[in-house]
């Protein structure tokens, strides 16, 4: 008994041993499919969907057929498998071949950052683990974001901001543009160049938008806010802009009577004093002084240039006038500019030119001449 025991145990020890000899072992419930993706651990923004290409190789001698899920997946996340053009739930593998399915990963808008793990199960044939890193903190709603929100400036000057709309929803967008700026300002948007009231957005993408803002004439100088605002129905979002006005600029040139007319002899001088008035809120610099003239005219100014003239502060010029040599009588106009960089003054004076002094004791002379060369012709000639 004991010997025919001891026969059936070599046998089954044999059998094991030449099992193991040949390789060959048993289909498994466990192992039998790999799941394969070079990419098993990936870093996305909120909203991003991601595509896995997988493949699913039959480790076993016997087709395998099998149910395919996703374990572990976060709320809100969505997937959808599918292969050959097909959204699929199950899969058959020839043996020792492989099968390419694609996997399609949607994170949500509104979402923490952090590390996300869930794996792809081959109803307990095989499993793939997947980790998705959110790089930054999610949201489901709009953004209006921008980098420079504050400008300076005079008052004459055009204020040009850049903003970013981000559509942060799972839908397209319509956005209304408006902006509620002082009374008197004028407030433009654009986008791609071209003048709009409003703008559409896909989903999570974003759009560039720049706005010109520009004040109105006069405006004293302060601070002044631009809130800036985009809006459809279900979802907006604002923004603040701001600008400093240090001041405007503005300058007179006139006389200290108000008078822009004189008069001059041909070919002399007059010297007539002039008055630069600062009539701005900011000081100017390098104010030049200049004048338009008739031909073989010239005009000096002492001084020529004004280095700083303050605001609300005027100065005198003296400006010296000459008269061509060969000018006849009658009325002539000379422009005369105060220029700054940033304001210019003109004024318009009506030069009346008279004949010189000399020219009539000549005309004088002349006459005399003639009468007392007649009245000596009638005494040496009347009486013969």
């Amino acid at each position: 008994m004991s010997m025919r025991w001891a026969k059936h145990l070599s046998l089954v020890l044999t059998l094991v041993l030449g099992v193991l000899a040949t390789g060959w072992v048993p289909a498994q419930a466990a192992g039998e499919l790999t799941l394969y993706t070079p990419y098993t651990s990936i870093s996305v923004t909120p909203g991003e969907s991601i595509n896995y290409d997988i493949e699913v190789i039959n480790n076993s001698q016997t087709v395998q057929e099998t149910g395919l899920a996703i374990q572990g997946l976060p709320d809100g996340w969505e997937y959808q498998l599918t292969a050959g053009g097909w959204s699929i739930q199950r899969l058959a593998v020839l043996p020792d071949q492989s099968r390419n399915i694609s996997l399609q990963v949607d994170v949500p808008l509104e979402i923490d950052k952090g590390s996300y793990r869930f794996q792809l199960v081959a109803e307990g044939k095989g499993s793939l683990p997947l980790t998705v890193t959110v790089t930054e903190q999610g949201t489901f709603k709009t953004e209006l974001t921008t980098e420079q929100p504050n400008m300076q400036g005079h008052a004459s000057s055009s204020f040009n901001f850049e903003a970013t709309l981000r559509n942060r929803t799972a839908d397209k967008q319509l956005y209304s543009l408006t902006a509620e700026a002082p009374k008197g300002w004028d407030v433009q948007f654009k986008v791609d160049g071209k003048a709009v009231t409003s703008v559409s957005v896909e989903p999570n993408t974003t759009k560039d938008i720049d706005i010109e803002v520009s004040p109105p004439e006069g405006i004293k100088q302060g601070s002044y806010k631009i809130p800036v605002k985009a809006a459809t129905s279900s979802t907006s979002a604002g923004t603040e802009f701001e600008v400093v006005i240090t001041g405007n600029y503005d300058i007179e040139l006139s006389t200290p009577t108000g008078l822009l007319s004189t008069d001059v002899t041909a070919g002399g001088e007059r010297t007539l004093t002039l008055k630069v008035s600062n009539t701005g809120s900011a000081d100017l610099h390098d104010i030049e002084l200049s004048a338009d003239t008739p031909v073989n005219w010239e005009v000096t100014f002492e001084p020529k240039r004004i280095n700083k003239l303050d605001a609300g502060q005027s100065t005198e010029v003296t400006a010296t006038i000459k008269a061509d040599d060969q000018a006849i009588a009658g009325d002539y106009v000379v422009n005369m500019t105060a220029r700054a960089p940033e304001a210019t003054s003109e004024a318009q004076f009506r030069v009346a030119v008279k004949t010189s002094l000399l020219w009539g004791w000549l005309g004088v002379l002349i006459i005399l001449g003639v009468i007392g060369g007649v009245y000596y012709l009638f005494r040496t000639y009347g009486r013969r």
